[in-house]
């Protein structure tokens, strides 16, 4: 009808817009990204550990792991390393002496202090600060020098070669960690508990019978097993962190900066967990 006003439409329904989130459902959701995130790198990070050992147990079992390559590695991480554990072992021998002395002399028969030194270098001493050293001697080398070949793409040339880098980079390495921490470990421990003896016997009175009557008293042959099963589960860590993130290295020279830095970071933070791990499963 003309004249009339158009028919009224229905309203529509309102569309409801986004509510403000409170600020403490804010604050609560930044702690949980932040943990979700540190659990997806850790994830991250174990996968690919697992893939780098798996890989090189391949190439183990494959032979395509260079005997020479091995020894080669034996020599750099082992032979060039035994100055430094020892002047490390000889010092923590004679301070494990003089703290023992000074913490028990006219408590108890000074005899036991021999049992307290060996106790001490053999357990925890021995394995764990040499597996310090070999991080920063060790690792960080071997990162910084897979790192460099990772962003000068001489990791690449290994595959455009047909080569497999893991069989000629890593596996040796890994290998000969394996084989030279343990040895290492081994020269700690007795450089330890002989220069805590001379230390006791110089600056205690105790003679050298009296020492090793004393560490004999609560020796057990599983206290040698126990360290060395530590030094063969460190010399695995170092080399196998140290060689996943130097193949993890990008951004240039300043990225294998950055991550040598945290290889270094990572590979001690691992020793330090291992060493806490290993009282209640073996020594309980």
């Amino acid at each position: 009808m003309p004249g009339a006003p158009p028919p009224s439409l229905p309203d529509s329904p309102s569309v409801p817009g986004p509510s403000p989130q409170s600020p403490s459902l804010t604050i609560l959701r930044r702690p949980l990204a932040s943990v979700g995130l540190v659990a997806r790198n850790v994830a991250e990070h174990a996968g690919q550990l697992g893939l780098l050992v798996g890989r090189s147990a391949r190439a183990f079992a494959t032979l395509q792991v260079s005997p020479r390559s091995v020894l080669q590695q034996i020599y750099i991480m082992g032979v060039q390393s035994i100055p430094i554990v020892m002047v490390t072992a000889v010092l923590a021998g004679i301070v494990t002496s003089q703290q023992g002395g000074y913490q028990f002399q006219g408590a108890v028969p000074l005899y036991v202090l021999g049992s307290i030194v060996v106790a001490s270098v053999v357990l925890e001493l021995g394995p764990v600060l040499t597996a310090i050293i070999l991080v920063g001697r060790v690792g960080a080398r071997i990162t910084a020098e897979l790192g460099t070949m990772k962003v000068s793409e001489q990791i690449d040339a290994f595959h455009a070669l047909g080569r497999d880098p893991v069989a000629m980079l890593a596996a040796p390495r890994i290998l000969a960690g394996v084989i030279a921490v343990p040895i290492l470990v081994a020269i700690a421990n007795v450089v330890g508990v002989l220069a805590g003896m001379v230390a006791a016997r110089l600056t205690l009175g105790l003679g050298f019978e009296s020492f090793l009557y004393g560490a004999r008293l609560f020796w057990h042959n599983w206290d040698l097993f126990y360290s060395l099963t530590k030094a063969v589960v460190f010399g695995f860590s170092i080399p196998v962190i140290s060689i996943h993130m130097g193949l993890r290295t990008s951004g240039g020279a300043a990225g294998v900066g950055r991550t040598t830095t945290a290889s270094v970071m990572f590979m001690t933070l691992t020793i330090l967990i291992l060493d806490a791990l290993f009282p209640p499963l073996l020594l309980q």
